[in-house]
């Protein structure tokens, strides 16, 4: 259950808003990296001190990929420079951070630096930033204290009645053992599939029965899997196939067995062509599952076999 109270936490003045709710004052979008981001940081703490919670779980992170629409740049470390160990090992959903680090990502969420998540202690605290210093909390009581001390930080705490940016999950099948039964008998009929992992950066493996569970044991927790037919060994074939009018996920398998991808659309097949002019195979992948789906798709449960990622 979501908490019962939501604040909007933010530096624009309700009385500068016009009837429709949209800020019409003078405060800038984007972080000042100084007192107002200070500010910002002692009203969350002081809502979690005001709720109890000392630790929170990394829910739903991303960082930002080739298309970004922030105000300000992306930093090349997605602001996690420091907090987590190289190649983002322990950034991953339903990791659990003190409240410490968990005020260092709103802060890297504030200045927009490419890293985003939701920042949950069950139904008792949450806390998430949208887009132009948009902050949300929740929290299981009203928490009057707290919403004054962010009134004292120059700050405006309005109520709401949920955040704009609340978790709403879909229902996803557990990967559970009866369903890696079946991804091992689409191997015995297949020879191969290709499993795409999605988690906080995707990635693609080439599954076959003698790999599957060692590529199995190093899948990011609470991964969602897509399994795909196996990539063709005609790569002309499949550049002839493109569509004309659609973009598409590219994906080829270089000699040395590396799996690559690349999102392109007509304008870019004469380039794709001259670079997967020596792939060993390749396949094109839809941007929308809906009306190509997968052979098989799941997520990753806990260890305790209960499926709470929310794909």
């Amino acid at each position: 259950m979501p908490p019962a109270f939501v604040h909007r936490i933010t530096k624009y003045d309700p009385d500068d808003r016009d009837e429709d709710g949209s800020y019409r004052g003078a405060e800038k979008a984007v972080s000042d990296h100084g007192p107002v981001e200070a500010a910002y940081l002692e009203a969350i703490s002081a809502f979690a001190h005001a709720t109890g919670t000392a630790q929170l779980e990394i829910r739903e992170p991303s960082i930002t990929g080739p298309v970004y629409f922030g105000v300000q740049p992306a930093s090349p470390d997605h602001g996690l420079g420091g907090l987590f160990p190289e190649g983002l090992t322990g950034y991953h959903d339903g990791a659990e951070v003190s409240l410490e680090m968990a005020l260092a990502l709103v802060r890297a969420m504030l200045c927009e630096q490419g890293a985003w998540c939701r920042l949950e202690a069950g139904d008792v605290f949450t806390v998430h930033v949208g887009w132009d210093q948009y902050v949300y909390v929740g929290s299981d009581h009203p928490c009057a204290n707290a919403v004054a001390r962010t009134r004292e930080l120059g700050l405006f705490a309005e109520p709401l009645t949920v955040s704009p940016y609340a978790a709403n999950p879909e229902v996803t099948e557990v990967a559970d053992e009866a369903f890696w039964d079946a991804v091992r008998t689409e191997l015995r009929q297949r020879q191969r599939l290709l499993l795409e992992e999605t988690a906080v950066v995707n990635r693609r493996h080439l599954l076959t029965a003698e790999n599957l569970d060692a590529v199995r044991a190093g899948l990011a927790p609470r991964a969602l899997l897509y399994f795909w037919p196996d990539l063709q060994p005609d790569v002309g074939a499949v550049l002839a196939a493109l569509p004309t009018q659609d973009t598409v996920e590219f994906v080829w398998e270089t000699k040395d067995g590396a799996i690559h991808s690349l999102m392109v659309d007509e304008a870019e097949y004469a380039e794709l062509a001259a670079l997967v002019a020596d792939a060993r195979s390749a396949c094109a992948l839809p941007l929308s599952i809906d009306e190509h789906p997968p052979l098989l798709q799941a997520a990753l449960p806990d260890s305790d076999g209960v499926l709470r990622a929310r794909w």
